[in-house]
């Protein structure tokens, strides 16, 4: 009888992850705490390790099928049943065919495939789950050595694209497929560019997954260019690029979310899920329970550059002009300190944050995502310089860790980026206030009495009007102002 393995509590109130890839497939001979699925839930892409060893005897769920806590995800036979499916013992046989009759060391063959049940067997006799799941409790702290693949270190990756992992390990197999049906299937080609239903090539990057499914294939089908076969996103964009180049396009599989109607005038439904779900939950929210107020100063910048081109010839470091903003709004929560606080709304309490954990707003490919440096009011310029530099590294592809995306006090959104000056942007609640920053251009500007051209950028600033009065919002922005146009000003408040 198989154990199973349900979709642990992924902690913060998640209930539901979307599968992305599963890492093993039916057959495949698994060791306790191995990486069997990646799912996306509302705050990250992770991977979830097995707390059982033995044989993968089914899976359940499709790629892009949302599952909830609770739910089976696959199934695991021991290995010692698995040593009696008819198919492994038939492996020995080979050697008694006719042309090979002296072949004195026939009968030691079957030593070498059991040699991973063996060693299955004996994880799951004798060793816990070193990994902490909420619902599987870990016994002993044996988690197996794990052999470090090339490209990583300290098991983070040191190149997006050149993490791999075992040839086994990034399956996307049909979910009921039977494990004899599993060991029976042709071996894949080795053909780059084109797909093979068999092949199950190594794939990491959520990005490139995501891509090959919005273009109706699975990327683990192609031969990866990449360390171990690993498919890099060059190789699906070439594959897409001789797609496009085909008079009559052939696509392994439909692709989900988007499916084109012979009729352009045709509605599209399209789920709300995952991180989506998420953020409609959270500004919802806000919008209903926050009555907001909103403010604007339009701020000559030139001096920030000047600044920002001396901190470069002093010290040969660049600091980027948001890090250094980021620098005074720290400055500023400290000076008004009412704005680094939330709601109580059970307690019909104002909760003022000791702490200034500064959200930094972030368009990824998985949407809007708010990850989060905290402690920013222990942190010197260059470490928020430096915490702002990784968050920014991790926001391509929206892979930050739950941690990351949790325990904000204050937002600072950047959205001059988008190319706009101002928006009245919606809290990100539960906090009290969202300062933007928009574009940063050249503009005619007073300066003594004349014209001038100056670099000038406009600040919004959104507020809970439950927290504070205008006031208070308002001198915090004519503080982030003065920084900004005088940056020596700061000094005085270090």
């Amino acid at each position: 009888m198989g154990r199973e393995f349900l979709l642990p509590d992924l902690g913060e109130g998640l209930t539901e992850a979307e599968i992305v890839a599963w890492l093993v497939a039916p057959g495949d001979t698994i060791v306790i705490d191995q990486a069997v699925v990646e799912v996306e839930s509302a705050k990250s892409i992770v991977e979830l390790p097995s707390p059982y060893g033995g044989v993968v005897a089914s899976l359940f769920g499709e790629p892009g099928q949302i599952i909830h806590a609770g739910q089976v995800l696959l199934t695991v036979a021991d290995a010692a049943e698995a040593v009696d499916v008819p198919d492994v013992p038939d492996v020995p046989d080979v050697p008694d065919v006719p042309d090979a009759p002296d072949a004195p060391d026939a009968p030691d063959a079957p030593d070498a495939p059991d040699a991973p049940v063996a060693a299955a067997t004996a994880a799951t006799a004798s060793e816990g789950s070193g990994a902490v799941l909420v619902g599987y409790g870990t016994t002993e702290s044996t988690r197996p050595a794990r052999t470090v693949p090339a490209g990583r270190f300290g098991g983070i990756s040191t190149s997006r694209d050149t993490r791999v992992f075992p040839a086994d390990a990034a399956a996307l197999p049909a979910p009921t497929l039977p494990v004899a049906a599993a060991r029976t299937t042709p071996t894949a080609s080795v053909m780059t560019g084109v797909l093979h239903p068999a092949r199950r090539s190594p794939v990491v990057s959520p990005i490139v997954r995501r891509l090959a499914r919005d273009n109706g294939f699975d990327a683990s089908m192609l031969a990866g260019t990449g360390q171990n076969n690993l498919v890099l996103r060059t190789d699906v964009d070439d594959y897409i690029r001789d797609l496009t180049a085909r008079p009559t396009p052939a696509r392994a599989t439909p692709a989900r979310n988007a499916a084109q109607p012979a009729d352009v005038s045709a509605d599209i439904r399209i789920p709300i899920t995952g991180l989506r779900k998420a953020v409609s939950a959270r500004l919802t929210t806000s919008r209903r329970e926050i009555p907001e107020a909103t403010i604007w100063l339009d701020v000559d910048a030139t001096a920030l550059f000047t600044a920002r081109d001396q901190l470069l010839m002093a010290t040969g470091e660049r600091f980027s002009v948001t890090a250094l903003i980021a620098r005074f709004v720290v400055a500023g929560l400290r000076q008004f300190p009412l704005l680094n606080s939330s709601v109580d709304t059970a307690s019909q309490e104002i909760l003022q944050h000791g702490a200034v954990n500064l959200g930094i707003a972030a368009q990824t490919s998985r949407g809007l995502m708010v990850p989060v440096i905290h402690g920013a009011h222990a942190m010197t310029t260059r470490q928020l310089r430096d915490s702002l530099a990784e968050l920014v590294a991790h926001s391509p592809d929206g892979t930050f860790p739950p941690s990351a995306l949790t325990g904000g006090t204050f937002t600072l959104n950047n959205f001059g980026s988008l190319g706009v000056d101002g928006s009245a942007a919606i809290i990100n609640h539960p906090e009290a206030a969202i300062l933007g920053i928009g574009r940063m251009i050249e503009r005619s500007w007073v300066v003594d009495h004349a014209l001038a051209v100056r670099t000038v950028v406009e600040l919004s600033m959104v507020f809970d009007h439950r927290v504070c009065d205008g006031k208070t919002a308002a001198g915090f922005l004519t503080y982030v102002a003065r920084c900004i146009e005088n940056p020596v000003s700061l000094l005085t408040d270090l």
